[in-house]
């Protein structure tokens, strides 16, 4: 499967969520999440130039994080991410939930977890390796949406996957929706993908009629570099 960043070629990806740290390796991609204090607004986490990762920081919940909180605590890990080689890429922020979802680079997950503790002590609780799929290019301001799909740990392949992408494609028009990317945890059958829609009933649908393989859940998201 191709990069979602050429620049980042042997980087890999990891998504952060809510829930105990996972085990990685240092030639694969994951997703991973953080767990935030009360007075906490918002967290991040990178990609290893070395490996590839996406990952979502959840927060205290709905209405206890901003964008703009985001993106200041964004900042703080780009003043220092260059000290631990890590290269942040891109995060999501879904306000109505409160959470908070990243793309980066780095030579292993506790390079992430140094940067974050380092740059203002937001650490991540879960990270899923992930393979990532080619990115779409997306022009003018449009509505963002992830979704997440549970196969179940050792259920889904990354070939299968982008078999069902290329379903997604043929009929993304329809609906006015356009997948950008997504991303596979084969170890713990997580899929993850990223869209520009009208409406999150308008991605769903789409992947009903593509290959009928629904998200447990859509979220509309703000995103940040």
């Amino acid at each position: 499967m191709s990069e979602l960043f050429p620049i980042y070629s042997e980087a890999v990806p990891y998504f952060i969520i809510p829930g105990e740290w996972l085990a990685m390796s240092e030639d694969l991609c994951f997703w991973s999440s953080c767990r935030f204090q009360p007075f906490i607004t918002a967290c991040f986490s990178t990609i290893h130039i070395i490996k590839r990762a996406l990952y979502r920081c959840a927060s205290p919940g709905a209405g206890k994080v901003t964008t703009q909180a985001v993106s200041e605590a964004h900042q703080k890990d780009l003043a220092i991410e260059k000290k631990y080689g890590v290269k942040f890429i891109k995060y999501w922020v879904d306000e109505a939930a409160g959470n908070v979802y990243c793309l980066s680079s780095a030579p292993n997950a506790q390079a992430i977890r140094s940067t974050h503790e380092h740059a203002h002590g937001l650490l991540p609780d879960e990270v899923y390796k992930v393979t990532p799929g080619k990115e779409s290019r997306v022009k003018g301001k449009q509505d963002y949406f992830l979704d997440v799909h549970e196969f179940g740990p050792g259920n889904v392949a990354a070939k299968d996957v982008a078999a069902a992408h290329k379903k997604d494609l043929a009929v993304q028009q329809k609906r006015g929706v356009k997948f950008i990317n997504y991303w596979v945890d084969e170890k713990e059958g997580i899929v993850m993908c990223l869209a520009t829609a009208p409406d999150s009933s308008a991605l769903i649908e789409t992947h009903r009629e593509a290959h009928g393989l629904v998200p447990v859940k859509v979220m509309k998201v703000n995103q940040g570099q």
